[in-house]
């Protein structure tokens, strides 16, 4: 797939006018989105990566266009389950509702970041060594394995990582909310609010999360120009769609599951194309393995769709059989809009109190940071 330096300048140039709008016409002061701005931003922004694959298919033809098609779907639904841990960040750190909105659009231009450096990376690795996709195709097979062990209870398991310890415990912190303003001056010092430290969270889980899902759309495509708009894609609206879903997504019990088996698939289809295209001189003689296939893309598509599409209705039915015989799938989530002091404080260093106005989207006092931080689970989730 030939791409002309001036279609990338454009393409870029637009995504990041459409991103600019989000952040300074859209989220240019706190807020919690409506029902109808959020579905409206999303349906805006699916429709984009629709009209934009339809495009790739009229200038590059039916293989391209599926194959953005099937990286797009699944690194929307990566994104989706990454939403959980989003959804935990939030809580644990009592961050209040309409100051969520700021942290993941803070948190979602990071991805970009991140996902931008790692699809650069990735493609110099594959046009140098042919073997990397046996490393690919492990390490997903692996994640695959380690999603599926942690079933429907990963949005429990939560754990702050070394580079939050060290925020915690070097940077000069204070429990006292300022806004969005990631910094506070107290008795003349400057300290770092909570704002600061969920955005950390926020940037260090979502450069986890590029370590698995820019392997998984390698897999499927290794066109770097449709591994870009396709994460780009696959990111936008995924602020919106935090707050349309609501408990929805702790509803989607066997997501997990789901994309456990996408990943084992692509993983299994990449050590296939690594084998077809094999010159290691220790498999095979470095010769390639002419009996591996190489699997369709129409036939990945389709494994995908029906795929998240089982893994959806049978949450939702395990969900509504929950509800019928009395049992919590998960907490319910507060959706009244957080009100706040005139700092935007949510808690005291003096009396540790946490003030209720803070409830996270679970509706969970956020307490002090160093104490919040303390209760997560044991083990991390990566998606």
């Amino acid at each position: 797939m030939e791409i002309h330096p001036y279609v990338w300048y454009i393409t870029v140039g637009i995504l990041l006018a459409v991103l600019a709008f989000d952040v300074f016409i859209i989220g240019r002061r706190p807020h919690e989105p409506t029902t109808r701005e959020s579905a409206t931003a999303i349906a805006f922004y699916i429709s984009m990566a629709l009209i934009f694959g339809l495009g790739v298919w009229y200038f590059a033809g039916g293989q391209y266009a599926g194959e953005f098609y099937a990286g797009w779907l699944t690194e929307y639904s990566l994104s989706v389950d990454n939403l959980f841990i989003f959804l935990i960040i939030m809580s644990r750190f009592g961050v209040p509702r309409k100051y969520q909105q700021t942290a993941l659009l803070v948190g979602i231009i990071l991805a970009l970041v991140f996902r931008g450096i790692f699809i650069a990376l990735g493609a110099a690795a594959i046009n140098q060594f042919s073997w990397i996709f046996y490393i690919f195709g492990a390490f997903l097979i692996y994640t695959a394995v380690h999603l599926a062990k942690q079933g429907e209870n990963d949005d429990e398991d939560y754990q702050e990582n070394a580079v939050i310890r060290f925020a915690k415990n070097r940077l000069p912190a204070t429990d006292q909310w300022n806004g969005v303003k990631l910094t506070l001056t107290q008795n003349g010092k400057r300290l770092i609010t909570p704002m600061a430290i969920v955005i950390i969270a926020l940037g260090t889980t979502d450069l986890l999360f590029a370590l698995d899902s820019i392997p998984a759309i390698y897999g499927l495509t290794q066109e770097p120009f449709l591994v870009f708009t396709a994460n780009v894609f696959a990111l936008m609206g995924l602020r919106q769609l935090y707050f349309l879903l609501g408990d929805l997504l702790r509803r989607l019990v066997y997501l997990s599951l789901g994309l456990s088996v996408v990943l084992a698939f692509i993983g299994v289809k990449l050590v296939l194309h690594a084998m077809h295209e094999n010159e290691l001189p220790f498999i095979n003689g470095g010769k390639h393995i002419e009996w591996a296939p190489e699997v369709p893309i129409w036939v990945s598509l389709s494994f995908i769709v029906i795929t998240l599409g089982i893994t959806t209705v049978l949450s939702l039915r395990k969900s509504r059989r929950d509800a019928a015989n009395g049992v919590t799938t998960a907490p319910a989530v507060d959706d009244s809009p957080a009100e706040s002091s005139e700092t935007g404080a949510t808690a005291t260093g003096t009396s540790g109190t946490a003030s209720s106005n803070g409830a996270g989207p679970n509706g969970s006092a956020p307490g002090k940071i160093q104490d919040e931080v303390s209760k997560s689970g044991s083990s991390g989730k990566k998606s």
